[in-house]
C-alpha cells in the first residue's frame, strides 16, 4: 500500500494545542510521509498514541499541561492518521519504532522523553530497547506487553491480507465500522466519559477509515512474536520508565501487562490509578505529567 499523503502542512486538521492551532507537518521516512505536529521549545517530549486514535488524541488530553517549557512533538504512528507506512512489513512495535526513531532524527530531537499509551506504549518502550542511550525515560500508559487474543485480533486480524483483507475492510467500512467503531471508542473511555474535547476535535473518519482498520489487523498479526522479543530484551534495558495503569481498565488487564513489565526492567516503576480506564491521559493527565516531571528530575540529577 503506497502513503498517500503530501509532505506539505496539513491545514485541514489543525489541533488544539495550548495556545492555538498547530498543522500537521510532514517528513519522509522510508518512501512514506511520516505526520507530526510541534509545539514549543526546551527539553524535548514525544507523544506515541494508540489503536484506533491518531496524534489527536494525546494533543487533546495532554499538550495544556505539557507543552510549557518543552518541544512538544506528537506523531501519527506509522500507517495511521496521515502518516504512511509498507503493506504487512511496516506492521509491529519494532518496524514503526525504527520508523520513528529516522523522523525523530531527522527533527533533531536528542535524548526525548516519550509517553506512549496502550500500543504505543509498547512502540514506546520498543524505541528505548533499540536506543537506550537515546532515550531519557518513557512513560507508559497501559502498555500491552504478553501475547494474547485480543477483541482486535477478531475485529480487525483477517483484514490484514492482502486482497480478500481489503475487499473486507472496504465492506465493513461501509456497513458494520459505521456501527460498531463509535462502540469501540466509547467503551475504550469507561469507566470515565467520552470528553467534550474528543468528540467535539477528533478526526473519527481519519482514525476508522477502512486502511487503517486494515493496519491494525497486520499489527495483530505481527505483535505476538515483537512482545516475546520485547519481554526477553527488558530486562537489560537502562532507562527509566513509569507505567501507569488503571484498575479499571476494560481493554488491556494493566496487573498482568504493567506489573510485568514493572518486573522485568530494572529501572521501572509501576503506579496503579484506582477507577480509571484505559484512556488514562484524559482521565488523568495530571498524573502523566507527574510522571514527566519525574523523569525530567532524574536525568538532571
Amino acid at each position: 500500500m503506497h502513503d498517500q499523503s503530501p509532505l506539505t502542512a496539513d491545514r485541514t486538521s489543525a489541533l488544539p494545542w495550548r495556545g492555538g492551532e498547530v498543522a500537521r507537518a510532514f517528513l519522509e521516512v522510508g518512501g512514506h510521509a511520516l505526520a507530526y505536529a510541534e509545539v514549543g521549545q526546551g527539553r524535548p517530549l514525544v507523544l506515541i498514541h494508540g489503536t484506533l486514535t491518531t496524534l489527536d488524541d494525546m494533543a487533546l488530553a495532554l499538550s495544556d499541561l505539557l507543552a510549557p517549557g518543552r518541544r512538544l512533538i506528537a506523531v501519527d504512528r506509522p500507517g495511521f492518521g496521515r502518516s504512511g507506512r509498507d503493506r504487512l512489513s511496516g506492521a509491529g512495535i519494532f518496524a514503526q519504532a525504527r520508523g520513528l526513531w529516522r523522523g525523530l532524527d531527522q527533527l533533531g530531537v536528542e535524548r526525548p522523553i516519550i509517553v506512549g499509551h496502550s500500543f504505543g506504549a509498547s512502540v514506546a518502550v520498543a524505541m528505548a530497547v533499540l536506543r537506550p542511550a537515546a532515550v531519557a525515560g518513557v512513560v507508559a500508559l497501559a502498555p500491552l506487553v504478553i501475547p494474547e487474543w485480543r477483541l482486535e485480533h477478531l475485529i480487525f486480524g483477517p483484514r490484514a491480507w492482502p486482497g480478500s483483507g481489503d475487499l473486507l475492510a472496504a465492506t465493513a467500512h461501509a456497513g458494520l465500522d459505521r456501527g460498531l467503531l463509535p462502540i469501540l471508542w466509547r467503551a475504550m473511555f469507561l469507566p470515565q466519559a467520552m470528553p467534550p474535547s474528543m468528540t467535539r476535535a477528533f478526526p473519527f473518519d481519519l482514525a476508522g477509515e477502512a486502511a487503517a482498520t486494515m493496519r491494525i489487523g497486520e499489527d495483530c498479526l505481527a505483535v505476538g512474536p515483537e512482545l516475546l522479543a520485547l519481554l526477553a530484551r527488558v530486562g537489560a534495558l537502562d532507562v527509566p520508565l513509569e507505567i501507569l495503569g488503571g484498575d479499571s481498565d476494560l481493554v488491556v488487564n494493566n496487573t498482568l501487562h504493567g506489573r510485568l513489565l514493572a518486573a522485568l526492567a530494572p529501572r521501572a516503576r509501576f503506579s496503579p490509578l484506582p477507577g480509571v480506564g484505559h484512556m488514562i491521559h484524559h482521565a488523568a493527565p495530571e498524573v502523566v505529567a507527574a510522571a514527566v516531571e519525574r523523569l525530567e528530575r532524574a536525568g538532571s540529577a
